[in-house]
């Protein structure tokens, strides 16, 4: 008989009996969550509106949330380490913010016109962020990058996009399956993350069809991994050359530093979108840049190209965004939450070297990966769909010690997060490492 084969088959019945156990203390612990997602399965598909938010056996049901806690729906309370998947920023109740917003619709809520604030935010985004000479806002993070798309191939003449493979710039531009029938119809090349060779390849060989590369300085929600500099310097001296549009999707990375990850990495794109805790904690995007490429959006003009959407410019998101990015995240603020989130990541790193854990934990600042591999993760392709059981039990496991993440291991820091909460992340952490020594090591 095979020993390895043997030890291998002993070591997933292990995984599969911890995976089964949490799962029954996970049912047995959250019957009213349980009994709502059973009852809304009766009126949306598999009981849900928002794929993301599913996750295996089924979701808790959050009810309330105060500072950094959340509570469901059967009397527990969490510390939220998911953060709304970044966009929960300001926690869930930051007073001058909510502030901001009662003021706001105090004075009418649906006005149909411009109003008192969208110019104010509008300033504050263009100064907060180095590459946005003019900037235009939508709902969301999907809706920015689809105007985005738009603007570089009427300023190009050209329909061709470069994307990476694995990665996400909305519900209608998710490439972890390249041939999603939901997806938007462009004429799409893919590239391979953090792959100069590759990537400058495939940039020469379309120079003529490209109207922009699109990309996340960091890959948010396909894995937290990192762009290497030397990668995204190599893209903007290959875009420059052959008049490519060069567009950071900053969606999520606009949290990293006062002005987003481009300045921390000092590489400006013609283009950035932002979405995410920029509304304030209501739904917002934006796009912007460049100024000869967004006054093709000038109304004024007779050739405008049309940029239309009702609440584009809703008085909520406009008065909470302005006043959260003004008084609330400022520049001192932003940087010292991306310090608390490296110091988070080195520390929870170092507790999996301690334990001898085949796990990882990837990310920039504040936006984190939990990966139980121990290779190195260069690109989305460095782990897909593997160790998916032990996501689960990492994930459930947590769950019931109080945290709460997504499944996928993606984390995101608050600003209302004390040294307390992530001290007791990093106590869970190294617990839940304990528990499953034989799965995780």
């Amino acid at each position: 008989m095979n020993t390895s084969a043997t030890e291998h088959g002993s070591d997933h019945n292990r995984l599969l009996s911890s995976l089964e156990n949490v799962k029954q203390r996970y049912h047995a612990a959250n019957p009213e969550s349980y009994a709502r997602w059973q009852n809304a399965r009766n009126f949306m598909p598999g009981g849900n509106t928002r794929t993301v938010l599913h996750y295996d056996p089924f979701p808790v049901s959050i009810v309330k949330g105060d500072g950094t806690y959340v509570h469901d729906l059967d009397g527990h309370r969490y510390t939220d380490f998911l953060g709304e998947y970044s966009a929960g920023l300001y926690g869930h109740s930051n007073e001058v913010i909510l502030d901001a917003i009662r003021e706001a619709i105090a004075g009418g809520m649906t006005l149909g016109g411009p109003n008192n604030w969208e110019s104010k935010f509008a300033e504050a985004v263009c100064e907060r962020f180095p590459s946005i000479d003019l900037v235009r806002f939508t709902n969301s993070g999907t809706e920015a990058n689809l105007m985005a798309l738009g603007a570089a191939r009427a300023h190009t003449g050209r329909d061709r996009i470069l994307v990476m493979d694995g990665g996400y710039h909305g519900g209608v531009l998710y490439f972890g399956s390249r041939n999603s029938p939901v997806n938007a119809p462009f004429d799409l090349v893919f590239g391979r993350f953090n792959d100069i060779e590759r990537t400058l390849d495939l940039i020469d060989a379309n120079r003529n069809e490209l109207a922009a590369v699109l990309i996340e300085p960091m890959m948010g929600s396909a894995g937290c991994i990192a762009a290497d500099k030397e990668y995204l310097t190599a893209l903007r001296a290959a875009t420059e050359k052959h008049g490519i549009v060069l567009i950071f999707d900053e969606v999520m990375t606009s949290r990293s530093s006062s002005g987003g990850l481009q300045k921390v990495l000092g590489i400006l794109p013609d283009m950035t979108t932002v979405g995410k805790y920029l509304g304030g904690g209501c739904s917002f995007g934006g796009f912007g840049g460049r100024r000869d490429i967004m006054e093709l959006f000038d109304p004024t003009s007779p050739k405008a190209l049309s940029h239309a959407g009702t609440f584009n410019n809703n008085v909520m998101t406009m008065a909470a965004g302005y006043i959260a990015l003004t008084k609330v995240f400022t520049e001192d603020a932003a940087d010292q939450l991306y310090a608390r989130g490296e110091t988070l990541r080195g520390n929870l790193n170092a507790i999996v070297k301690a334990k001898g854990a085949k796990v990882q934990v990837t990310g920039v600042g504040s936006i984190l990966g939990v990966h139980p591999v121990d290779h190195p993760i260069t690109a989305p392709d460095s782990f897909k769909d593997q160790r998916l059981q032990h996501r689960q039990l990492l994930h459930l496991e947590m769950l019931m010690h109080g945290f709460v993440f997504a499944q996928r291991g993606y984390m995101s820091l608050n600003l209302a997060m004390t040294d307390e909460d992530l001290a007791g992340l990093a106590t869970a952490f190294a617990s839940v490492l304990d528990m499953h020594a034989d799965c995780l090591s």
